[in-house]
């Protein structure tokens, strides 16, 4: 005879039946004859049916647990080895704004400020020299720090993970890719490159030597220079105009604008209403859609930053002339083995470097915007 029994919503076969109430004895045998009729002698071996079968019943409850172990659950915990970094944040100007090498601790540099005049003249006219001017400039070099620590425990117990999204394919809105852990150390250490990525990040935006430790980023370095000041207005086309030709009128190019999430998404809302206007999104050279401004200097692509402030009349953009933005780098990221004390290894990562912007007279901004 063949078929299935049902129960409830679930189909389940005689097989499985036959093995929930006998376990492992081949069909056919005798498990109970008193008399020997089948057996041929006294035959009872229901109590260790039962018992087998009770164990099965045990074995496949999710919440049974063994001997000695009450109320714990036999089914072993399975972690994803997916670790999603919740704090993350893109870190686009870390690898836009171009890295320099710089000999010493003090990033020092000449700008000429004035160029001896050109002149007309009558014949024969006196031959009187005009002199040029220049200027010095330094920025000393700050140092940057990210340090982790590893107990031997969680160096033997740990097992490989993957630290999903961990690095940042490109720009400011490119797909994270992932990198893998394969011991607590390696983690650590991914995390921490993280963090000190993001620092740097942050430093190059709102950096600020009031803070000893720091160097000036893009907001102190800029300060009022070319700045179109809203007051707390909102943003317009005419704004972006205004604020290019002060770069240009200075002698700057600007060729990148970098903003807060909020100012990216009111030029959106600006663009996407001027009919015919721009195409607001465009791909760039270096491999991620941004906005797309067509100024009076040629195109100008707009990133969002995560580290630029959305507060009403804290909102801002910033047109940066690329070729005199600099990362002075004296140590770029290094990994080093800290002292040995008990049973954990400590580490560290570091650079020394500063952010100089060598005539911020050639960029410009727009600022205090309003919400």
């Amino acid at each position: 005879m063949t078929g299935q029994i049902l129960t409830g919503t679930g189909a389940v076969g005689n097989g499985g039946s036959y093995e929930s109430s006998f376990g492992n004895l081949p069909n056919g045998t005798v498990y109970s004859d008193f008399a020997g009729f089948k057996s041929m002698a006294e035959t009872d071996m229901r109590p260790q049916i039962n018992e087998a079968v009770g164990m099965g019943f045990k074995a496949l409850s999710s919440t049974a647990g063994g001997l000695g172990t009450a109320g714990y659950a036999m089914i072993p915990i399975s972690v994803d080895p997916k670790v999603i970094d919740t704090s993350r944040k893109n870190t686009p100007l870390v690898e836009l704004v171009p890295r320099v090498t710089n000999i010493g601790t003090t990033a020092d540099y000449n700008n000429a400020t004035a160029k001896g005049a050109a002149f007309t003249a009558a014949e024969d006219a006196s031959m009187a020299e005009v002199d040029n001017t220049f200027d010095r400039y330094s920025t000393a070099i700050k140092y940057v720090y990210a340090v982790g620590r590893v107990t031997g425990q969680a160096q033997a117990g740990f097992p490989s993970y993957v630290m999903a999204g961990f690095q940042p394919a490109g720009g400011a809105v490119s797909p994270f890719s992932n990198a893998a852990a394969s011991n607590a150390k390696q983690l650590d250490i991914l995390l921490a490159t993280r963090a000190i990525k993001e620092k740097e990040e942050d430093l190059i935006i709102n950096g600020n030597t009031s803070t000893a430790t720091e160097y000036n980023g893009i907001i102190a370095l800029m300060s009022t220079t070319n700045t179109v000041d809203k007051s707390t207005a909102a943003v317009g086309l005419n704004d972006i105009d205004t604020a290019i030709q002060y770069a240009f009128d200075d002698g700057g190019r600007p060729n990148l604008a970098v903003c807060s999430s909020g100012v990216y998404t009111d030029i959106m809302k600006l663009l996407n209403a001027k009919i015919g206007y721009l195409q607001s999104t465009q791909k760039v050279f270096w491999g991620f859609s941004a906005i797309v401004l067509h100024t009076m200097v040629g195109d100008i692509p707009v990133i969002p930053s995560m580290f630029m402030s959305n507060v009403s009349g804290s909102k801002a953009i910033y047109f940066l002339d690329m070729s005199v933005v600099e990362m002075r780098v004296l140590q770029d990221l290094t990994y080093e083995d800290l002292a040995h004390t008990n049973d954990s290894n400590k580490f560290m990562l570091k650079m020394y470097e500063a952010l100089i912007i060598r005539n911020t007279a050639f960029c410009s901004s727009i600022t205090a915007i309003s919400a």
